[in-house]
């Protein structure tokens, strides 16, 4: 039976298909979970052990909603009944498809091969030096000043000015496209008008790309051949606008939430410190930090009416199988909320798993190790600012949105 609850919001919410259960309608907003403010995780854990591991909720235009940390992983690799044309929750009214995250194999394969040549390990690697030097010179500014907001003036900084070198934009659209990044990932209501600005702001440069190609990454993304055929225009905009939104966002969100966990365990920094030199070491810290405080919650598109542990899916039908359920299932990683740096292995879909596992890893990995290596060698010693708080939020990538830090 429907709650109380649920009837009083009925004309906000989506009506429930016939073939949902009504046992099976929960109260789940995406864009505010109980409990995010403190911990974002922690607050998705509660949903995945108090919810049933597959429920439908009436927000967001109506989709289900998908716990198990399994089942996560069995419908985000398949493709051929879940297909992540309806990655975005909830859906985009968008002609222009955001290749190649819309796009699934065969054809997937062909637009994405590109954007994995240009994020190769050993191109990664060549980037470190340019990442440590954004790094070095933002954190010894800042250093003398006692304090900062750290995600306007760090965690976006770093891979901001990576990614902006690297497909040759100017450094001084960073804000303008922060904003919209912002806009596309925690806010339902701006999610088409932030994606139709992007476009916009994009236009020119993809013509300019593809009439006269250079080096950087966004001329050979634009010009992407498929099927020994170059790419349309419309699909060069929406490989754009996909790559950008990815680059300009999560590795900011992660770096707020490792950096807020830091200021708040003060052990876990520590050990850190004491092993900075320890690249083995840190990759082994950096996986379990990504497993604790995952981000992603990319949704699905059912392709067929197919019965899934017993529930029955219809075609049409939205799915959100969040990839930081992986991460937080009990059954994968004993003691999942707790930052275990001597986990054995941290299990985790916080990059995606199978075809759309996600090309920049890699480089979000390295930006990471950096941060790390580099803030912890020069304030060792930080802490949230006494009289402010966290902001936390969460959306198509949670993350935290202001985190004031004082160190002496």
């Amino acid at each position: 039976m429907e709650t109380q609850e649920l009837a009083a919001m009925r004309p906000n919410l989506a009506h429930r298909p016939d073939h949902v259960p009504a046992e099976l309608v929960r109260n789940f907003n995406l864009y505010d979970v109980p409990g995010a403010s403190e911990d974002v995780q922690a607050a998705f854990s509660q949903v995945q052990r108090s919810l049933p591991e597959i429920f439908w909720t009436p927000h967001n235009g109506g989709h289900w909603v998908v716990t198990g940390g399994e089942d996560v992983l069995a419908i985000i690799r398949d493709h051929e009944r879940f297909s992540t044309k309806g990655f975005v929750i909830p859906p985009l009214e968008n002609p222009i498809r955001q290749v190649p995250l819309e796009l699934d194999p065969p054809e997937h394969t062909g637009f994405r091969r590109p954007l994995s040549l240009a994020l190769t390990p050993a191109i990664i690697a060549k980037l470190e030096d340019a990442v440590r030097a954004v790094a070095i010179t933002t954190i010894e500014a800042l250093q003398p000043n006692g304090g900062c907001e750290f995600i306007g003036a760090f965690a976006k900084v770093l891979p901001i000015h990576v990614f902006l070198e690297m497909v040759e934009l100017p450094l001084s659209d960073a804000p303008y496209l922060l904003g919209l990044a912002e806009g596309a990932v925690r806010a339902a209501e701006d999610h088409g008008r932030s994606h139709r600005l992007m476009h916009e702001y994009l236009l020119k440069w993809v013509s300019a790309r593809r009439e006269a190609p250079g080096q950087d990454l966004l001329s050979k993304l634009v010009n992407a051949q498929i099927g020994g055929q170059r790419i349309s225009e419309n699909d060069a905009l929406g490989f754009a606008t996909l790559v950008l939104f990815g680059g300009l966002d999560t590795v900011a969100s992660m770096l707020g939430m490792i950096a807020l966990f830091l200021a708040q365990h003060p052990e876990h920094r520590k050990r850190l410190i004491a092993q900075l030199d320890d690249e083995a070491f840190l990759r082994s810290a950096i996986e379990e930090l990504i497993r604790r405080f995952g981000l992603a919650n990319t949704a699905r598109l059912v392709m067929c009416d197919l019965e899934f542990k017993g529930i029955v899916f219809k075609a049409g039908d939205r799915l959100l199988p969040a990839n930081l359920f992986v991460g937080l299932d009990e059954r994968l990683n004993s003691d999942p909320l707790l930052v275990d740096f001597d986990r054995r292995k941290s299990v985790h879909a916080s990059f995606g798993s199978g075809p759309h596992i996600c090309p920049g890893a890699g480089l979000a990995r390295r930006e990471i190790l950096v941060f790390l290596q580099e803030w912890l060698r020069r304030i060792p010693e930080f802490r949230i600012k006494e009289g402010t708080h966290p902001v936390l939020a969460t959306g198509m990538v949670n993350g935290v949105t202001k985190l004031e830090l004082a160190w002496a």
